[in-house]
């Protein structure tokens, strides 16, 4: 393959999905100076490291969460990046919340700063929804999901948040006291859910 070939191949995957990994790159044999030669005749830019994208693509505000979505696949935004992503409150905390399984090696990253928090079984697998930010699939949970997840972590993102998540989603239409109570089930937290539920 001649290294104008592989250039066209690499253009068209980044207009496909939005950008691309310089790992995917690799797994498909195209050298890294391809890459490098086409962020320096300004036909991609680097958007963060490792990533690539066209240099007239308009990034949207959640690129971050594509930017780590194409670093961890098996990633799930949660906790309070989800009720960000879901609009159950504004409050930036500065940082991802990634849920990945237990004994998945943490993807690397300063820029965004990352808080990585394990979950297994159906408290990982179940409630996961499907979005995609410039081009990228990202994967996050839904909003019954998240409130139960607020309430298994208030020791982490605090009981308050948990609470006004609950009455936001109840509230607003976004998440059915089945959805709440079969989530509550998987987090094993229906009897601190309970209460709240109940009123």
């Amino acid at each position: 393959m001649t290294s104008d070939t592989q250039a066209m191949q690499v253009l068209r995957i980044v207009e496909e999905r939005g950008l691309v990994r310089s790992r995917d790159l690799t797994a498909r044999q195209i050298p890294r100076a391809t890459l490098m030669r086409l962020v320096r005749t300004g036909q991609l830019k680097q958007a963060a490291r490792g990533l690539y994208v066209l240099p007239d693509q308009v990034l949207s505000r959640q690129h971050s969460l594509a930017e780590v979505a194409a670093r961890s696949s098996r990633g799930v935004f949660c906790l309070l990046t989800a009720l960000r992503f879901h609009k159950i409150t504004i409050a930036s905390s500065g940082e991802i919340w990634l849920a990945i399984p237990n004994k998945a090696r943490a993807p690397g990253s300063d820029d965004p700063p990352l808080r990585v928090v394990r979950f297994s079984g159906a408290a990982l697998a179940e409630g996961v929804e499907q979005h995609v930010i410039d081009g990228v699939t990202i994967r996050v949970y839904s909003v019954a999901k998240t409130v139960a997840d607020c309430f298994k972590f208030r020791n982490k993102v605090g009981l308050d948040v948990a609470l006004e998540a609950l009455r936001k989603s109840r509230r607003q239409g976004l998440a059915t006291t089945d959805d709440l109570r079969h989530y509550a089930r998987i987090c094993r937290v229906t009897e601190v859910m309970g209460p709240t539920l109940d009123r």
